[in-house]
C-alpha cells in the first residue's frame, strides 16, 4: 500500500528505523485494528496507533465520558464530558492523524456480536475494565483467528500479554489460550472495581502504550514474540517481570478434548 509524500514525511522516524521503514509502514497502513474500550487503556493504545500510522482503527464503547475518566483517560477533555467515548475518540484521531480511518461501534461487545465485530479486523487489543468482556473477546479471537493483545490493571500493577492459540508454537506444542493462564474469572466481588479501589492514572499510560508498542510489534513482524509470555508490572517497586505460560490440555476451546 503505497504511501503519499505526506505519508512519508510524518512517518519519516520510522521509515528510517532499522526493522520497519518503508514495508513496515505500508503494513501499519494496510492494517485494521480494533481497540475494545476507549477508556484508561485504550485511550493511549488509539492515540499510539493513530499517530503510527494504522490504517483503520475501530473502538468499540458503549459508555460516556464523565470527569471521573479525565484522571486517566487522557484520549479525552473536560469539553467530551457527556459524549459518547467513540464519538471523543473518533474526533481526537482525526485530529491527530487525518489518514486514519475511524470505525465506531457505540455498543458493549458480548458473546452475541463478538465473532461478527471481530472478524471485520487483522489484530484486536483488549482493555477492558472486566473478566466476562476479556473471556468474550479472547474466546472470539481463537474462534475468527485474530492475533489478541489484551491487558489489565489493578490499582498500583498491571499485566500484558499476547495470544494467537488458533496457532502451533515452535517446539509443536498448540499456543496457550486466555483460560490457560486463567482458567476461571475470580468469584464475585472478589475484585473490587476501579470506582471502588481506585487506579494509578499514569499506570495505564505506561500499559496503553506497551500494547500499542506490542500491536505495532505484531504488524510488522519484529521481535520476540508475547505469545506464551506474560508481562507483570508492580509500580510499588517499580519492578517489571516476563513469566512465561504453556498451553493447558484441559482448556475448554483447544484442549485435547477438543481436537481428538
Amino acid at each position: 500500500m503505497a504511501l503519499s509524500p505526506e505519508e512519508i514525511e510524518r512517518y519519516a522516524r520510522h521509515i528510517v528505523l532499522q526493522g520497519v521503514g518503508g514495508p513496515g509502514q505500508q503494513k501499519l497502513k494496510a492494517a485494521r485494528v480494533l481497540v475494545v474500550g476507549a477508556g484508561g487503556l485504550g485511550s493511549p493504545v488509539l492515540q499510539y496507533l493513530a499517530a503510527a500510522g494504522v490504517g483503520t482503527l475501530g473502538v468499540i464503547d458503549d459508555d460516556e465520558v464523565a470527569l471521573s475518566n479525565l484522571q486517566r483517560q487522557v484520549l479525552h477533555g473536560t469539553d467530551d464530558i457527556g459524549v459518547a467515548k467513540v464519538d471523543s475518540a473518533s474526533k481526537a484521531i482525526a485530529r491527530l492523524n487525518p489518514h486514519v480511518k475511524v470505525v465506531t461501534h457505540r455498543m458493549r461487545i458480548a458473546a452475541a456480536n463478538a465473532r461478527e465485530i471481530i472478524r471485520d479486523y487483522d489484530f484486536v487489543a483488549e482493555g477492558s475494565d472486566n473478566f466476562e468482556t476479556r473471556y468474550v473477546v479472547s474466546d472470539a479471537c481463537y474462534w475468527e483467528q485474530k492475533p489478541l493483545v489484551t491487558a489489565a490493571v489493578g490499582t498500583f500493577d498491571a499485566s500484558l500479554t499476547t495470544l494467537r492459540p488458533y496457532q502451533i508454537s515452535p517446539t509443536g506444542e498448540n499456543n496457550p489460550t486466555y483460560r490457560c493462564l486463567f482458567p476461571e474469572p475470580p468469584p464475585a466481588g472478589t475484585v473490587p472495581a476501579c470506582a471502588e479501589a481506585g487506579v494509578l492514572g499514569a499506570l495505564t499510560g505506561v500499559v496503553g502504550s506497551l500494547m500499542s508498542l506490542e500491536i505495532i510489534r505484531e504488524i510488522v513482524g519484529f521481535g520476540d514474540s508475547m505469545v506464551g509470555r506474560i508481562l507483570l508490572i508492580d509500580t510499588r517497586s517499580m519492578r517489571f517481570e516476563t513469566v512465561r505460560y504453556r498451553w493447558d490440555p484441559e482448556n475448554p476451546l483447544n484442549g485435547r478434548q477438543n481436537l481428538a
